[in-house]
């Protein structure tokens, strides 16, 4: 499954913790030869290059969501074996240069080759979901069904496509085939000429009917399918494949990233009585309202760090908060009212009337600001950071990131060089998983850290990308400041720019980088 560029930075994090697995206790008993192949420098060429396709984890021994992909991808192994297709895994404290090579910068990182070529993997990351995208990554683009292969075919993922046609080059053929070269990773595509097949389905070509593992279990597009084109068949396809509505997790919280549209979570205590009908209940209002939003429920106990990101003020369940993934602004419905299917559908007409503000989380304003650098809480974003007298260089960071802990050594000397200069320009900092951003922004934060310079008497955003060394930051601040940034402190040394060593990172992180 192919995700979104924007994702929840609270929402990933959040499934990433809630789901990763705890260390397994060691036992005596002999353990079973992995299906997994261990690769080194000298053996990666020689394993990786023959063969059409394998998938390859570049992890960390230390790495948690390594240890809890360990089990899935054990598994997976073993299945795909069956199939010819190989796992792999890279260790990359022992193999440093080899991942450097192919570009690792977070763990765990899998890519899939096809004779030695990567491209990267955007799979799922539990068992059944590896076996499925690696499956689909063997077969064609669109595969032949016929009354032999109908019934394995068709129920062989959660969403298959077939294009019922006379011929293979028949309308609508030609479009159905470039959905499917777009679509492959995340679902199976079919074309079927058997006319035998097609009279006990009771279909009349030209035909593309989609079979799902939930909701309609077949939907036939309507006709006259001749005359579908790719697009057509896209969004056909792409609005069938999120249910009404389903459990969300880490596994399939891409699909509805993917869409864009504002996700409706309900979210349930699964251990009290009364789940079922819930859902049951939310359901027809989730039918009601599924061209605007996307409904889930949701563990509340599993996630209850999402909800704390989704600013529900109190672990009180059921509770129902509306997000928009676009803007990552939150709408919590009041913990007072009941959840039941008349105070959701009230709430979401609300919402969509545009007659319900967003809630926006902010850490209390500092009493003080006892450093150089600023600490910017969401409260008094507008008044610090848009200031347009003053230039501003903002990091935007997570308190669990490693990456950012090795960074603020640095960005400390920064806030240090122009301490002096307060008045004319603002280092600051700004903990993204604690505040929220305001709704005058443009931009959301998808990956820790973020760095942004403001220009004084501007409101655009520059993005810093360069080197994150004190020479370079500097210099980015001298070339694109407006006011005059001129201090008395000499050039930085190399000592003062030497990070912190990357062998402390493994001590130091506690969660995966985005």
């Amino acid at each position: 499954m192919r995700f979104a560029p924007i994702l929840s930075v609270a929402a990933l994090a959040a499934f990433a913790t809630a789901e990763e697995a705890p260390e397994a206790a060691e036992s005596s008993t002999p353990e079973k030869p992995s299906d997994v192949l261990t690769l080194s420098t000298s053996s990666f060429g020689s394993s990786v290059e023959p063969e059409p396709l394998m998938l390859v984890e570049f992890y960390a021994p230390w790495c948690g969501h390594c240890k809890a992909l360990a089990p899935h991808y054990e598994e997976a192994a073993t299945t795909l074996k069956e199939k010819n297709i190989k796992l792999a895994k890279v260790d990359c404290v022992e193999e440093a240069e080899l991942c450097q090579t192919h570009g690792v910068q977070g763990y765990p990182t899998l890519k899939v080759f096809r004779n030695g070529t990567p491209t990267e993997y955007s799979g799922p990351r539990v068992a059944d979901g590896i076996v499925s995208y690696m499956t689909k990554q063997s077969l064609p683009a669109v595969s032949e069904v016929s009354s032999a292969n109908f019934e394995e075919f068709h129920n062989a993922d959660k969403i298959v496509a077939i294009a019922y046609v006379s011929s293979s080059t028949s309308a609508p053929a030609p479009e159905f085939s470039k959905v499917a070269e777009k679509l492959r990773d995340s679902h199976l595509f079919g074309v079927s000429t058997d006319a035998e097949l097609m009279k006990k389905e009771g279909i009349t070509p030209p035909a593309v009917v989609v079979y799902r593992a939930f909701d309609e279990p077949q939907t036939t597009y309507p006709a006259p399918a001749k005359s579908a084109t790719e697009e057509d068949i896209t969004e056909f396809i792409k609005e069938l494949v999120v249910p009404t509505i389903d459990e969300v997790s880490g596994e399939n919280y891409g699909i509805y990233a993917a869409s864009m549209k504002p996700l409706a979570y309900v979210f349930i205590n699964p251990t009290e009585e009364g789940k079922e009908e819930l859902i049951a209940a939310v359901k027809p209002v989730a039918a009601e309202f599924k061209s605007k939003l996307n409904f889930v429920w949701i563990d509340a106990v599993k996630f209850s760090d999402h909800g704390r990101a989704l600013n529900l003020p109190e672990a009180k369940y059921p509770s129902f908060v509306i997000q928009e993934l676009t803007t990552q602004l939150k709408f919590p419905m009041d913990q007072t009212k009941h959840v039941n299917a008349q105070n959701v559908k009230d709430f979401v007409k609300s919402y969509l009337d545009k007659k319900i503000e967003p809630t926006l989380k902010s850490e209390p304003i500092p009493p003080v600001q006892v450093e150089d650098v600023y600490t910017v809480v969401g409260k008094e974003f507008d008044r610090v950071i848009m200031d347009d007298s003053k230039d501003v260089f903002v990091e935007f960071y997570a308190t669990w990131c490693g990456h950012c802990k090795r960074l603020k050594p640095i960005w400390d000397q920064l806030g240090s060089r122009y301490a002096e200069i307060k008045d004319k320009i603002t280092i600051a900092k700004f903990e993204a998983t604690e505040n929220d951003l305001p709704p005058s922004v443009s931009f959301r934060i998808a990956g820790f850290p973020t760095i942004k310079f403001k220009p004084a008497g501007s409101k655009e955003f520059i993005d810093y990308e360069g080197d994150r060394s004190l020479e370079d930051m500097v210099a980015f601040v001298q070339k694109n400041a407006k006011n005059d940034v001129t201090v008395s402190a000499p050039p930085p040394t190399a000592e003062e720019t030497t990070p912190i060593a990357e062998a402390e990172a493994p001590h130091a992180e506690a969660h995966d980088e985005l």
